[in-house]
């Protein structure tokens, strides 16, 4: 008789048996050098049970391991991150933006890959940036109200017309520009971990909307946590995209289209 093959999620749960019997009976492996630490609410046990979520084709089992595995810690994240940086400019109640960002985690939940950092950085800064973006917008809004009876006589109508046109015509550039490089990637970046770095900062201009506000530091975290390089490494790549993206914006704005540089 033929086996069935287990599927991700059956097989983090034979995984994780194993695991806690192993720490019930040995206790818990300690680095040299350190204390043991103060338990934690995010382990490498619910960044393994991330991954087979990921894996899972079985929408039963995915709800499962989410239940049991990964919701509390998201929750749990997202209300410490909540509490220690003051995210408290909000005008629906804590429970309710709580819910959100949680949402907002499962909605990225694919984009984590094993082996790229460790999920709890990796989806503590996307909380922490979602958290920024709206405590930021919710504040201008209740700053704004609190000074709609107030008359701006120095407003220029023409110079803010002028920079939405140009915040549209840059939008529209780097949509085309992320296009541009991730169609030749290949071609400008010859050595596997640059195009590794590249692609990564690609897919971060992809989620600009929700990482605008983050600050170069909180940047580099992430790129290092995805790719597991050093910061020399991700520097360089950085350097030259910066350079293309500065000559290929000027080219834009005099015919329109985007046109490769020359190397």
């Amino acid at each position: 008789m033929i086996e069935k093959e287990l599927s991700p999620v059956e097989s983090y749960y034979i995984w994780l048996a194993a695991e806690l019997k192993d720490l019930e009976e040995n206790g818990p492996k300690v680095r040299r050098g350190r204390k043991p630490s103060k338990k934690q609410y995010f382990t490498y046990m619910n960044e393994k049970a991330i991954v087979a979520y990921n894996l899972e084709t079985s929408q039963h089992l995915k709800n499962k391991v989410f239940k049991e595995h990964i919701y509390k810690p998201f929750d749990k994240l997202v209300e410490n991150l909540i509490h220690t940086f003051k995210f408290y400019y909000f005008d629906v109640p804590y429970v309710d933006v709580k819910a959100e960002v949680v949402a907002f985690l499962v909605e990225k939940i694919h984009k984590f890959t094993e082996g790229k950092g460790k999920a709890f950085s990796y989806f503590s800064i996307i909380a922490k940036n979602y958290l920024i973006i709206a405590n930021n917008a919710n504040y201008a809004k209740m700053k704004q109200k609190a000074e709609v009876t107030v008359i701006d006589d120095q407003r220029n109508i023409d110079q803010e017309m002028a920079l939405s046109d140009h915040q549209e015509s840059l939008k529209d550039f780097t949509n085309q520009w992320v296009l541009y490089y991730d169609t030749n990637l290949n071609g400008i970046f010859s050595n596997r971990k640059d195009i590794i770095v590249a692609d990564t900062i690609l897919e971060l201009f992809r989620m600009r909307d929700n990482i605008e506000n983050f600050n170069k530091k909180a940047l580099y975290i992430l790129i290092r946590e995805r790719t597991g390089l050093k910061t020399q490494n991700i520097t360089k790549v950085i350097n030259v995209m910066k350079r293309d993206y500065a000559k290929m914006y000027l080219v834009y704005k005099q015919r329109g289209q985007i046109l490769p540089t020359k190397r």
